[in-house]
């Protein structure tokens, strides 16, 4: 794992860390990734925080990530949230964070700007394949390479992803991708920390700027290398984080 925290000794702690009682009245709003749920966090240890999964509500026709993100986060109950967002959801995090006040926003496998999309998926504007056939039919169809895409190594995530698929809302997921390639936000949140791993296939190191790799992390590191994002995470969110550019 190789840090720009670590390498350009970025990370300042607080001398007023948290404790684990006052950790403990402190909520996390975790927002999943595309088409995925809560049990893509199941293998995070939060140290005494409590996890509050954000579930996904029902899209209104034509609407916009940014006007989406408002109603979903009527949602969220604190003031000055910490979020972690985890691929698409890490698009919707920032786009809460651009219209409320957040402590923190993580963002797992995910991407901060339309820059950071890769170029061939926006072909899919000009060309809007994916509104034109049956989604999850069209996953099926290439479920053998889903696998090596999303970086899974076991077959227990080999099966979570299977069963993630089937429960999968076909009408949002063709909604979400829709969302992703069309997605132009241009603005970076304060307090914003992003993990990602070097072997993602879904977005490539190359197009993003990271302030955490993950070494040989795939889309699907969240489950394979959970133990090193948790202990990332605790660290960014006990220990007061602070960047220094």
């Amino acid at each position: 794992m190789s840090s720009k925290l670590e390498k350009d000794n970025f990370i300042n702690y607080n001398s007023n860390q948290l404790s684990n009682k006052e950790k403990a009245r402190k909520n996390i709003y975790c927002i999943s990734g595309l088409g995925a749920d809560k049990r893509v966090f199941n293998k995070l240890k939060f140290k005494g925080y409590q996890p509050i999964h954000v579930d996904w509500i029902a899209p209104n026709k034509q609407e916009k990530l940014e006007d989406y993100a408002k109603r979903l986060a009527a949602k969220i109950k604190d003031k000055e949230p910490i979020l972690i967002g985890l691929s698409f959801g890490g698009t919707v995090a920032v786009e809460i964070a651009n219209q409320i006040a957040v402590e923190k926003v993580i963002l797992i496998s995910s991407i901060k700007t339309t820059q950071e999309n890769p170029w061939y998926f926006k072909i899919f504007r000009w060309l809007p394949i994916h509104l034109l056939i049956p989604v999850k039919s069209w996953l099926w169809a290439v479920y053998w390479l889903i696998n090596w895409f999303f970086g899974l190594e076991t077959k227990e995530e080999k099966q979570l992803l299977k069963a993630i698929l089937i429960d999968t809302d076909a009408k949002f997921l063709k909604w979400a991708i829709n969302r992703v390639i069309f997605w132009k936000n241009q603005t970076i949140p304060d307090r914003i920390y992003h993990l990602h791993g070097t072997n993602d296939r879904i977005f490539p190191i190359n197009f993003v700027k990271p302030d955490v790799t993950i070494e040989q992390g795939g889309h699907f590191m969240i489950m394979n290398r959970a133990d090193k994002i948790s202990q990332i995470i605790d660290r960014i969110i006990s220990n007061s984080v602070v960047l220094s550019f």
